[in-house]
């Protein structure tokens, strides 16, 4: 296959199917147990070098629990996918848990604006970089999914993105047509926030799931966090909604209200006065320094910081605010 032009970024995590297959293929098919505690789970599969991606989308099911136990652990020289990251890369940024970057989405709060700790620590020359686009990230995932080395797609020719990316640019042996090929990406550990899971590791998702069937399967070790652990015979009864089996999960942990102060369909809505306290607090990097003491170092839990947030008075407020139902009214 020609290649034509190529990218100048690094990549960070090459691909190798053969291996990959093997992993994969050795992975327990056996209906096991799987429950465990966030604090356990973040011990047992997340090291330091590792690279780690994040499901959900933007402010939609950050598993924050998790990315909280990361940085409280203190775990350093993690790689990150910045695929749809917000608040996530946020938190991972103040901890200083990340030392590279698969770059889509970061720094941005979406209509929040631009975390200040996001962009001083990426501005501190302590994080290496690759540019992508959102879907070169997720066709990245469905390559390793696929357990192919990479997938030929249209995206990013002709960009600055692609210039700093580390795709290829090749000539079709068939048709003689240009494709980008996008790398595959298996993450040494997915963190993925879910509604409902049971002791197998059988998940189900309400609403947008965008990549994370795919960042299920392309991933070595899958940590899930649910907002509610069910009985097996109420995912049988509805099958089709099992987004991620059970073969793809290595721990689960029940963590009710788990993406807060994210969004989850159907269970809460974001907590915008909270994210607005962070992103007022990141402007002095002292304020900010005790405001992370306050709510992850000096916490034993995420339910410690539940309670610092308002707790339960505050989180059925944001319950109401997602499930109330607006009258229509007649101009």
């Amino acid at each position: 296959m020609k290649i034509l032009n190529q990218g100048e970024g690094e990549l960070f995590m090459p691909y190798k199917a053969s291996e990959e297959r093997i992993n994969f293929k050795d992975k327990s098919r056996r209906e096991i147990n799987k429950l465990t505690r966030v604090k356990q789970a973040i011990s047992n599969f997340v090291h330091d070098g590792d690279y780690i991606a994040i499901g959900g989308f933007g402010a939609d099911r950050i598993p924050t629990a998790l990315i909280h136990e990361i940085v409280r652990q203190g775990r350093k020289n993690l790689g990150l996918s910045g695929h749809t990251a917000t608040h996530d890369c946020q938190l991972l940024a103040a901890g200083e848990c990340f030392d590279r970057c698969d770059i889509a989405y970061i720094i941005g709060l979406e209509a929040r604006g631009l975390s200040k700790v996001s962009r001083r620590y990426f501005e501190s020359g302590k994080v290496k970089f690759t540019e992508w686009s959102n879907a070169a990230l997720a066709w990245r995932y469905k390559a390793a999914a696929m357990g192919v080395s990479f997938l030929p797609t249209k995206v990013m020719m002709g960009t600055d993105t692609f210039k700093h990316s580390a795709a290829k640019q090749v000539e079709c042996p068939f048709s003689g047509e240009q494709y980008a090929l996008m790398p595959a990406l298996a993450p040494d550990v997915a963190l993925i926030h879910v509604h409902r899971a049971d002791i197998y590791g059988n998940c189900q998702i309400d609403g947008i799931n965008i990549a994370d069937a795919d960042l299920a399967k392309a991933s070595r070790r899958v940590i899930i966090t649910a907002e509610k652990i069910v009985d097996n015979d109420l995912i049988r009864q509805e099958p089709w909604k099992t987004i991620i089996p059970y073969w793809c999960v290595d721990a689960v942990a029940q963590v009710s209200f788990g993406s807060y102060p994210g969004n989850m369909e159907g269970e809460y809505f974001s907590d915008e006065d909270h994210l607005l306290q962070w992103m007022e607090a990141e402007k002095d990097p002292e304020t900010f320094k005790q405001f992370m003491k306050k709510y992850i170092y000096d916490t034993k839990g995420f339910y410690d910081y539940l309670t610092l947030c308002g707790g339960l008075r505050r989180l059925n407020d944001l319950r109401y605010e997602e499930l109330m139902v607006r009258p229509c009214t007649e101009e």
